[in-house]
């Protein structure tokens, strides 16, 4: 008569489960942190406002007020703006993916003197904060006589940006050296073997690139507000501006739904390229 055995069950297992309700709990909790104030924007939006000044605080609407979205749309040229916005966001982020693309091409893969030093003042650059610089460049826009045009956002774009140059770079770098050698080999130049070998391999990290800049100029709303007329600024600036009663006080209410309807196309780019976004920041500095 045989004994039966019994596995007994691993240790381990139970440990896991716990292990993963405790990460799922977390990602639950930093989601609604992270979704918590668009989550009160629209309900801000769909307010009317006596509810916005009510003491206690409202939490939910008590009659939601669809309207507030039409009326923040027909109350100011909202697709006009739009366009604004959409134009110099496409052509910055376009600009300055490329850009940024030759630039961490450079550091990457060429050999000069003082490389490293001119690395590191690049990457030096990204601590100075944007007031520090706001007025130089208002000068020297002004003396050339950019001020109300798009042509500082193309400027801008032709001149890379620092953090994207880095992304490039740590990308660059871990490409083979067999890639190079093979395209010395076949008489291709630096150039040619930017645009024909390392640029179309570079995908992941031109998308992040990209929505990045996008995103960057889409919500800026000093430039435009300092360097653009009425008529040729930007939703950021319009939405901040506009929606105000014959007091001066914001409306409220308008701007919230006008925030919301501001901020789905982001979050339409983002959905859209998000796989390459992910995949670019997460293989930027892999050797």
């Amino acid at each position: 008569m045989t004994a039966t055995s019994v596995t007994p069950k691993s240790p381990a297992r139970p440990r896991i489960r716990v292990n993963r309700l405790v990460l799922y709990t977390v990602l639950v909790v930093v989601t609604g942190l992270f979704l918590g104030p668009f989550g009160w924007l629209v309900l801000t939006g769909l307010k009317a406002p006596a509810e916005l000044a009510a003491a206690p605080v409202h939490w939910l609407p008590t009659h939601v007020q669809w309207h507030n979205f039409a009326d923040a749309y027909q109350l100011i040229d909202f697709l006009g703006y739009a366009r604004n916005s959409l134009i110099i966001a496409t052509i910055y982020a376009t600009l300055v993916t490329l850009s940024s693309a030759w630039v961490g091409f450079g550091f990457a893969r060429l050999t000069a003197p003082g490389r490293k030093t001119l690395f590191g003042i690049l990457i030096g650059s990204m601590m100075l904060p944007q007031m520090i610089t706001l007025l130089p460049t208002y000068l020297i826009f002004a003396k050339l006589g950019m001020v109300d045009t798009y042509w500082p956002w193309v400027l801008w774009g032709l001149s890379s940006a620092p953090y994207l140059v880095f992304l490039f770079r740590q990308f660059f770098a871990g490409l083979p050296r067999e890639l190079e050698e093979a395209a010395i080999v076949d008489g291709c130049g630096y150039a040619g073997m930017f645009w024909r070998i390392f640029l179309p391999q570079s995908w992941p990290v031109l998308s992040a690139s990209f929505v990045i800049a996008f995103t960057w100029t889409w919500g800026d709303y000093i430039a435009p507000q300092l360097l653009l007329s009425t008529d040729r600024s930007t939703l950021a600036v319009a939405v901040m501006t506009t929606y105000v009663s014959s007091a001066g006080t914001p409306i409220t209410n308008l701007q919230a739904a006008a925030s919301v309807m501001y901020v789905l196309p982001i979050l339409l780019v983002f959905l859209v390229a998000q796989r390459g976004f992910v995949a670019g920041l997460s293989t930027s500095g892999l050797k």
